[in-house]
């Protein structure tokens, strides 16, 4: 079997190829062109085009300002920098709360973008939305466990999935989503055993932020990896930049770390 290193562009089909292959994804948000190269050439597999550019870049406290029309600009941006790896563009706060909303903003971040697929955080209207997407041909990626969006819901950024009844129900979730069609499974802040079993249980990549190492991939935010967010950096995210000698450096120190399974280690999870 092929492994990615056999493919030039990094496709859905490519990235379902790594995990059957045992081979794991490495993956990093970017919001520029300039970056986005970077983490090209350092051999990232899939880029997130994220609305975590609202606090990374913006400055705002939450996610939930980012507009469609500065996802669909970051993502033009993203794609540009962009050759080998796969751009996936975040569909923003309320831009997916009815079907034709939904289908309208994702087609607008494909055509418009340039994304190669778009990620919807979890919530009741997202498994609909997620068939009705996939019917139409757009790739879909779908976001579990704690999902920024809803953080006023949640009250705090914490974990999720520690309790068994909240656990049950994203190991069915993650099932339906699939069977709606996602070709992608996120899970972040989840514990290490309960995204093993999703991770298990799927046929479709599953990748992990806060979610340990037994999943088929890992994403972070470039910001956090580089240490030049001012804020707290998150405990599952890890400074590469402490022994680099450059940002390149600090990239491939990453990907290496992901592809030989060395992070995380449980320093940066959750039990």
């Amino acid at each position: 079997m092929s492994t990615q290193s056999e493919i030039n562009k990094v496709s859905t089909l490519g990235l379902k190829r790594l995990k059957e292959s045992g081979e794991k994804i490495a993956a990093l948000t970017a919001y520029d062109a300039a970056f986005a190269t970077v983490l090209d050439e350092a051999g990232i597999d899939l880029i997130l085009v994220g609305d975590s550019l609202g606090m990374v870049v913006q400055g705002c406290a939450t996610t939930i300002p980012v507009t469609v029309e500065e996802m669909i600009y970051h993502t033009q941006l993203v794609v540009r920098g962009a050759k080998r790896a796969m751009v996936m563009a975040d569909m923003p706060f309320m831009s997916y709360s009815s079907a034709h909303d939904c289908l309208h903003n994702a087609a607008r971040l494909m055509k418009e973008g340039g994304a190669e697929i778009v990620k919807l955080e979890w919530g009741a209207l997202e498994i609909p939305m997620v068939s009705r997407l996939t019917d139409c041909g757009i790739p879909v990626c779908a976001h579990l466990g704690l999902t920024p969006q809803a953080i006023h819901k949640f009250g705090a950024y914490r974990v999720q999935g520690r309790e068994h009844d909240t656990a049950k129900r994203m190991i069915d979730d993650a099932f339906v989503l699939e069977e709606a069609g996602a070709d992608v499974l996120l899970l972040e802040c989840v514990p290490t055993q309960l995204a093993a079993q999703i991770r298990r249980n799927a046929t479709v990549p599953v990748i992990g932020i806060g979610a340990g190492p037994e999943v088929d991939g890992q994403i972070l935010v470039l910001y956090d990896i580089l240490d030049i967010w001012p804020g707290k950096r998150t405990r599952f995210s890890k400074n590469y930049m402490a022994q680099a000698r450059s940002i390149q450096g600090a990239i491939e120190a990453y990907v290496k770390e992901v592809k030989a399974v060395s992070f995380p280690s449980a320093e940066f999870s959750f039990e």
